[in-house]
């Protein structure tokens, strides 16, 4: 038996979530943007993606700045995108035109930001599933603990790593990525 189809016959079968998005690839994962058209990620193969769970009403608010700065610096490698949560202190309560414009207006946020999801719990998009669960990305698991946190995907959509939300955008960590 296929080594990946035998750990995934291992998940529990209440996991059902986990085991249909197991051998799904990130450019298969289905997400609008935040005027509810689809975002195709499969348009991004080539470039590496950096998702950033955001929030407007957050101490680590300020890094739209150099997340807007990182864009512009590896835009023909890299595509950042910000996906609204508001599971962390209810700190991202606007709707979608609200968001746009704080973004925008603030901080000259020009990158792609979606609809606003659930990156843990009960409600986790299918997106945060892939980013965190192992069984789905194929390399590791890790837990949102907060607004801001990245997940960096290589070129051919897998998993690279993930950076907690005190790790500033341009520190050397994400950057030894993208060069």
């Amino acid at each position: 038996m296929n080594p990946v189809k035998a750990f995934i016959s291992t998940i529990s079968t209440t996991d059902v979530s986990v085991k249909q998005n197991a051998l799904k690839s990130i450019y298969d994962i289905e997400i609008n943007n935040l005027q509810g058209q689809p975002i195709h990620l499969s348009e991004y193969k080539g470039k590496k993606i950096l998702f950033v769970n955001v929030a407007s009403k957050c101490g680590f608010t300020p890094q739209y700045k150099e997340l807007q700065q990182l864009q512009e610096t590896f835009k023909d490698s890299l595509v950042v995108i910000g996906i609204p949560c508001n599971q962390f202190g209810k700190q991202e309560p606007g709707q979608a035109d609200e968001i746009q414009e704080f973004c925008e207006v603030n901080y000259g946020v020009s990158f792609l930001i979606s609809e606003k999801i659930d990156v843990k719990g009960a409600q986790q998009h299918p997106l945060y599933q892939w980013l965190t669960k192992k069984a789905i990305n194929g390399k590791q698991n890790s837990v949102v603990k907060w607004n801001f946190q990245k997940y960096l995907v290589d070129e051919d959509g897998e998993f690279l790593d993930y950076f907690y939300s005190i790790t500033k955008p341009l520190n050397s960590r994400i950057t030894k990525y993208l060069k």
